[in-house]
């Protein structure tokens, strides 16, 4: 087990812990906005079925039910503009994370190829390419890298942590240049409903991918749209040559989705008011606290989608982690993302109305 754990890196949030108490100690109480976990109610239809779906004695799937697999296919192509979707662009997984994690191992990737992901970026990332002892690279620019022993290209739009949204153009860039080159591309897009100064293109839109799914995967969540964190409720949609074998080694595996959350995933996908209700309270909240950092004295950069403020006090970021701390306000360091962000750190939206107006009152005063 060691020799596994031993390829990891330290896992970076026990360094939060003494800011974490020292926020905890604010007399009105702790601000956390350093998660981004959703702390807002699962929408009511949404619960409903997943207890009307409560007695599953049996094992469910891992390609879903076909209700689930419609589902899939119905909203790729109604939200995200992608064209003659089956059921075999589609697999469902067991949240976001663990796809990320595991899926350079499962593609059988190993020593000497390279998986590749941006310079400021979700750790798990390259969490992932460790577990599977390939090599990791960081990049600015995809296009720059060298191809010659890349297989797996990562891309986030919206990102996290910055909040940044690749163009159309980039992103129609980044996939011709990948397959030219034969690199497998994944566009990480769990962020993709939540665009608020510009609306973000999935790579499964033809206008990117100029209508083929040929080496392209999109890796969806309904963790933030829907506030189905605690549902692992997430999937794939792209290119049938990849996602079959996946299929079947996640057969192996017994990497299925519980059947109560199939059902909660159909009535989500099923819905779009709870969406717009949901990015109502984020925008609000993002007005809020946004207004206030820039009061306080903060620079924000990119930030135009997502649910993160990407925010500058031009110092290390563990020095505004603790400035914070002291007015009982908990954020994320940037260097949690790569070391380009040692002076930035990552304030989350995901909490409640109260909590964001005890930290304006705090940013303000």
């Amino acid at each position: 087990m060691s020799a596994v754990s031993d390829r990891l890196p330290a896992f970076p949030w026990d360094k939060l812990e003494p800011y974490k108490k020292t926020a905890a100690a604010h007399p009105d109480g702790i601000v956390d906005l350093s998660v981004g976990t959703p702390v807002d109610p699962v929408p009511e239809h949404i619960q409903k079925a997943l207890i009307a779906a409560a007695d599953s004695p049996g094992y469910p799937t891992v390609w879903g039910t076909p209700e689930l697999r419609d589902a899939l296919t119905r909203w790729v192509e109604h939200r995200l503009g992608a064209r003659e979707v089956t059921h075999r662009h589609v697999l469902p997984v067991v949240g976001s994370k663990e796809l990320v994690a595991w899926l350079p191992t499962q593609l059988g990737l190993g020593p000497g190829d390279q998986v590749a992901f941006p310079r400021l970026a979700y750790p798990t990332y390259e969490v992932g390419a460790r577990l599977a002892r390939a090599e990791h690279v960081a990049y600015d620019d995809p296009t720059e890298l060298d191809p010659s022993r890349l297989k797996l290209l990562w891309l986030n739009s919206p990102s996290n942590p910055t909040g940044r949204v690749l163009s159309k153009e980039e992103l129609t860039r980044m996939v011709a240049w990948a397959r030219e080159h034969g690199v497998l591309v994944l566009s990480d897009e769990c962020y993709i409903e939540l665009g608020w100064e510009t609306d973000p293109v999935s790579v499964l839109h033809p206008d990117v991918n100029g209508g083929s799914y040929d080496g392209v995967v999109a890796v969806h969540s309904l963790s933030k749209r829907s506030n189905l964190a605690g549902y692992r409720a997430a999937f794939l949609a792209g290119d049938p040559a990849v996602l079959g074998p996946l299929l079947e080694i996640r057969k192996h595996g017994g990497m299925m989705t519980p059947a109560p959350t199939q059902a909660a995933v159909v009535a989500a996908l099923g819905d779009d008011e709870h969406v717009r209700v949901q990015r109502e309270r984020y925008a609000a909240r993002r007005t809020a606290l946004r207004d206030a950092l820039l009061a306080h004295g903060f620079r924000i950069e990119h930030s135009e989608a997502s649910l993160y403020l990407w925010a500058t006090r031009d110092e290390s970021c563990w020095d505004t982690v603790a400035h914070l701390a002291d007015r009982g306000i908990l954020v994320a360091p940037g260097d949690f993302y790569g070391p380009a962000g040692d002076r930035f750190v990552r304030v989350a939206l995901t909490a409640t109305d109260e909590r964001v107006r005890a930290a304006v009152a705090r940013l303000t005063a």
